[in-house]
């Protein structure tokens, strides 16, 4: 409950701070940012109408029955709460007011905003986890690797979203990354892509370089993940994570993003969903998407593709393969075991040979049952919540 009343408080915040309209100055629109801790978080009436569209405006319309729950909360998740949410108004009033349709002016700038608006985020869940017992209290002073965790995840979004937020004049790469790829020095520069040689080729060397910038995020990510315990807790954030490396890999190299929006297939989608239940998934996945894009820029290079970026890349995607190896090996040995199994069982079944059959998909189950209940040496040391 914690956690969804810690979401809910934040998009309408979030409602807020995105509409464009509502509002008839940047002023007033900062005056209810700065003031929404004070009001929203105090007075147990207080709603908001003709901010947002469809259910977030909605949200902000009955946002009395959001404080009802909230209020009921143990004071402990009620401070951390209120904190990140104060310190989230504040980083957003700041932007308000900025031109940011050329985006964010240089790195800096471009890792602060997405510290206010995800890696706050990281630090609320961190500490809500340590308040609420489902996590040791350890937690709640990781805050640089629960920022770095919303960092990762904001970066991936923001590369995503080029043409989008472009559009909107709301951009957020950097200037001092796209710059030195615009020949025409406005970022609208990348949206033609696809118009000639020169302008694919700037545009992918940009990309690339912001999707390398994101992947140095990566090995505070999986420090992150294996400080967890609870198991619950683990696949809430570690889903999230490896999305973001897969469509990283999406990404890379890719000039669809500069016409439209890229994402990855609903059927990866839910076989990394499937695949995320502790480190050593995890580790298998960041590997196989690290060395997806580490083939990706090769390919590039060895067809005269001269990427500015070129050498970082590959730089961290040894670093990735370095911290995952071990456990991706495990993995694909695992894999590998019971599809010879399954095959074996299925030759017996179609030949008819019930020894077979029956020897090898036995095996099969027993194996599986065997590792599920922890019967077997298992590397997982994950724990179910003894509270949810």
């Amino acid at each position: 409950v914690d956690v969804l009343i810690f979401y809910l408080i934040l998009r309408a915040l979030d409602t807020i701070e995105d509409d464009m309209t509502a509002f008839d100055s940047n002023k007033t629109k900062i005056a209810h940012l700065a003031a929404f801790k004070d009001t929203a978080l105090t007075d147990p009436n207080w709603t908001m109408d003709g901010v947002g569209e469809a259910d977030e405006r909605r949200l902000l319309q009955e946002f009395n029955k959001c404080h009802s729950v909230y209020a009921d909360l143990k004071p402990q998740s009620q401070e951390v709460i209120a904190d990140i949410t104060n310190r989230m108004a504040a980083g957003m009033a700041e932007y308000v007011g900025k031109d940011l349709g050329q985006g964010t002016k240089d790195i800096p700038a471009y890792n602060r905003y997405c510290h206010f608006v995800a890696g706050l985020v990281g630090e609320g869940l961190s500490r809500l986890f340590a308040v609420s017992g489902l996590e040791g209290s350890f937690m709640e002073k990781e805050l640089h690797l629960s920022d770095q965790m919303g960092l990762f995840l904001q970066k991936t979004n923001i590369i995503r979203d080029y043409l989008e937020d472009y559009v909107d004049k709301r951009a957020f790469w950097p200037q001092s990354v796209w710059k030195k790829h615009s020949v025409t020095g406005d970022l609208g520069y990348f949206a033609n892509a696809e118009d000639d040689d020169v302008t694919k080729t700037k545009s992918l060397h940009c990309i690339n370089e912001l999707v390398t910038d994101a992947l140095e995020l990566v090995p505070d990510c999986l420090a992150y993940l294996s400080k967890l315990q609870c198991s619950e807790v683990f696949r809430f954030c570690a889903i999230p994570q490896v999305m973001a490396i897969a469509t990283l890999d999406k990404l890379y190299h890719n000039s669809d993003v500069f016409t439209g929006v890229v994402k990855i297939r609903k059927g990866l989608s839910c076989k990394l969903i499937n695949d995320t239940n502790d480190m050593t998934g995890v580790h298998a996945t960041f590997y196989g998407f690290a060395y997806s894009i580490s083939q990706k820029a090769q390919k590039a290079k060895n067809e005269g593709h001269v990427d500015p970026s070129y050498e970082q890349t590959m730089k961290m995607c040894e670093v990735i393969f370095k911290l995952t190896k071990s456990n991706y090996d495990t993995r694909k040995k695992s894999k590998s075991l019971n599809l010879q199994l399954f095959v074996g069982g299925s030759f017996g079944l179609f030949f008819g040979n019930r020894i077979l059959a029956v020897g090898s998909l036995g095996l099969l189950c027993i194996t599986n049952f065997m590792k599920m209940t922890g019967l077997v040496t298992n590397t997982n040391m994950l724990k179910p919540s003894r509270v949810l």
